[in-house]
């Protein structure tokens, strides 16, 4: 029972999704073989870019090789020296590269936190030049999500860009699987910078901005990260579009993952465990609090039958130390229940 991987609608190996990606390397090749810019534009990316851009109901979308150097060559590319770069302490490591990348003064606030978000843009903002303030819309290690709309609504008040990452979100969150702003009920355009990667729920590999043309375009002609890159495999673009498709067709999948989730985070908690503050969408947490305890539990569990990864200190914090678990579509709920038995056996050995 793997509770290890990001697949959380069962895509990934979906004879669709395969037929797909073998399609395109039937016709392109396995390899795009230059830049975009220069002879490595395919038909298949275009049609990525658009579905993608439809999901938020945003003007354009770029698709870059890999999820996290899309926020290095994002940020690094938009921020400069006399800008601010505001973010959520938890924040991916590949925001905090791109930032350092940019120059930018970097600002973290405590986690969820909009009203100390708010302060400290409020406090810093006149200092510089332009602003971005930076959440996820899931986030990977704790499995909750921000209120949306106070952070949108402070950063039209502050004269800051909003950027979301949606690596985590899309495909998770929100009735339809839409992501964050389906969740949160808020218009897709009160966020400036959609991003996401297309390596969880879409099945291959890379990363996605989406937002308006002008931005779409300055990225796609000054942004390193695309203009000096290869551009994305066919037949990954082909298999995320296609997962994307199916998504979009088959909502049941959405909504049998969020049942799996809430059911595990609901026996977790009975059980007595620490699930911190996870929304219990895809992503639980199984607190234990030493790295020693996290370890011992994952290789107990994997001899039970359970593959679950431990995140140890440094990764996080020494007294937060945990068991990841991701939940997908595809997992049954005696395999749910029979895994949180094996933890409480675990635990009691």
């Amino acid at each position: 029972m793997n509770f290890a991987s990001y697949n959380y609608l069962g895509l990934n190996g979906d004879p669709r999704i395969a037929a797909a990606a073998k399609a395109a390397i039937d016709r392109h090749g396995v390899s795009a073989s230059a830049s975009r810019l220069a002879s490595g534009e395919r038909p298949v990316h275009g049609a990525l870019e658009a579905a993608l851009a439809a999901t938020y109901e945003a003007e354009a979308c770029l698709a870059f090789v890999s999820g996290h150097a899309t926020n290095v060559t994002v940020i690094g590319q938009l921020m400069g020296p006399r800008d601010l770069v505001l973010h959520d302490q938890l924040i991916h490591n590949s925001v905090a590269e791109g930032t350092r990348l940019s120059g930018a003064r970097r600002i973290a606030f405590p986690h969820n936190d909009w009203r100390a978000a708010e302060r400290e843009l409020a406090a810093h903002r006149r200092r510089h030049g332009r602003a971005l303030l930076v959440l996820e819309g899931h986030y990977s290690m704790d499995g909750d999500a921000p209120e949306l709309a106070p952070f949108a609504e402070m950063a039209r008040r502050h004269d800051a860009l909003l950027m979301v990452d949606e690596a985590h979100a899309l495909g998770v969150l929100g009735a339809t699987g839409r992501g964050s702003f389906e969740q949160s009920g808020i218009a897709p355009g009160a966020v400036d910078i959609w991003m996401g990667t297309l390596s969880k729920t879409l099945s291959a590999c890379g990363g996605y901005i989406a937002g308006r043309q002008p931005l779409v375009d300055l990225l796609r002609h000054s942004a390193p990260g695309f203009v000096y890159s290869v551009g994305l495999a066919p037949p990954l673009a082909a298999a995320a579009l296609e997962s994307l498709a199916v998504m979009q067709a088959e909502p049941w999948r959405v909504a049998r993952l969020q049942a799996n989730a809430a059911l595990f985070l609901t026996l977790a908690r009975e059980a007595g465990f620490d699930t911190g503050g996870s929304a219990g969408r895809g992503i639980v947490p199984v607190i234990l609090g030493s790295s020693v305890a996290a370890a011992r539990m994952a290789a107990a569990l994997f001899e039970a039958g359970v593959n679950v990864q431990p995140i140890l200190f440094p990764v996080v914090p020494e007294r937060a130390a945990r068991l990841r678990f991701f939940l997908s579509a595809e997992h049954a709920e005696g395999e749910i229940r029979a895994t949180v038995a094996a933890m409480a056996a675990a635990r009691a050995a």
